[in-house]
């Protein structure tokens, strides 16, 4: 799924929308109506790791944006995806304002509070919206096709969600899950490796336990909106090798993680608003920057995720089981 970089740019691509009234919906969900946000506003949007939260009022008027613990403000020019819009609004399921034509999208009821009870008349609504692997946010246009299918066909995604607002714009989801929810999101920035609120302390304890780092890392308890190639990247950088339990870590090796963790998500984040594609030095490749041969394996707690991981034996050497080393950080 995509990484916190990634959602806080669908966070900066969002923005710009809240305050505006929605009037027109469609989208292929099965679990959300997409009609049951017909004339709702756009009134916050918030970022939170690999998590998106918008909430919706049915009333006109809105509080400024307020400063949000979940996300900071975004700067750098914003770069789109280079694609032409070319596809006809009425291509798609929706339903209009105006009664316009109207193409059922399954049997949902009306906007659902997780637990299964209905927003109160007049309430807030949070939408919760988690990405898959190939989730994103369009704007004023949508994702086209890359490459013929396995059968051959040249067919565009199909959006879960398109939201039309009355300035004129309108915002396509792609590949994602969504959830309605009648209170605010109760969320710690504290754990957010992107927010300037990220508790180094609390991460480097759980970084410290006596299991793998790799698992750790992507405990989002502790790293929030921290996924496999950051994960990858990190470890190499950080001379560390995956499996080496945190507990034989010395106090600077586990700084010099936390670190890389952090200047490399800055750092991706970054390059999505100046438009430079991520450089990676470890993840997916066949050779480390030195040469090496780079060892892939799926790991991950017995029982659960088993993620696939890419590492140098020669630049990040596996540790004997002894006592907490104290080696500089590389």
């Amino acid at each position: 799924m995509p990484e916190g970089p990634s959602v806080r740019r669908f966070h900066h691509l969002v923005s710009p929308f809240v305050g505006q009234q929605v009037v027109k919906t469609g989208g292929s969900s099965k679990k959300l109506n997409p009609a049951g946000l017909q004339l709702l506003w756009l009134q916050d949007a918030q970022v939170h790791g690999k998590k998106l939260f918008l909430r919706f009022d049915p009333d006109e008027e809105i509080v400024c944006p307020r400063s949000s613990p979940l996300s900071e403000p975004l700067h750098d020019e914003e770069h789109t995806k280079e694609a032409r819009h070319h596809q006809e609004v009425s291509d798609l399921p929706s339903q209009s304002a105006g009664g316009a034509h109207v193409v059922p999208s399954g049997d949902e009821g009306p906007p659902q509070c997780v637990g299964g009870d209905s927003p109160a008349g007049g309430a807030e609504r949070w939408l919760q919206v988690s990405f898959g692997l190939f989730g994103s946010v369009w704007v004023n246009e949508f994702s086209r096709a890359k490459k013929a299918n396995k059968k051959g066909d040249w067919k565009d995604p199909i959006p879960r969600l398109v939201l039309h607002f009355g300035g004129g714009g309108f915002l396509a989801f792609y590949n994602c899950q969504m959830a309605w929810s009648c209170s605010s999101p109760v969320v710690s920035p504290a754990s957010d490796i992107l927010s300037e609120k990220f508790h180094r302390g609390q991460a480097l304890e759980a970084l410290g336990r006596d299991q793998p780092v790799c698992y750790t890392l992507l405990d989002q308890r502790y790293f929030s909106g921290l996924g496999n190639i950051i994960k990858n990247e990190a470890l190499f950088r950080a001379g560390i090798h995956p499996l080496t339990p945190g507990s034989l870590l010395g106090a600077l090796r586990l700084e010099a993680l936390v670190d890389h963790v952090v200047a490399f998500s800055a750092g991706w984040l970054e390059g999505k608003f100046q438009g430079r594609q991520q450089h990676t030095q470890i993840y997916q490749k066949d050779r480390c920057p030195a040469g090496h041969q780079v060892v892939k394996e799926a790991l991950g707690p017995p029982g659960g995720l088993q993620r696939l991981t890419w590492w140098c034996p020669q630049c990040q050497p596996r540790l004997p089981a002894a006592g907490p080393e104290q080696v500089q950080p590389p």
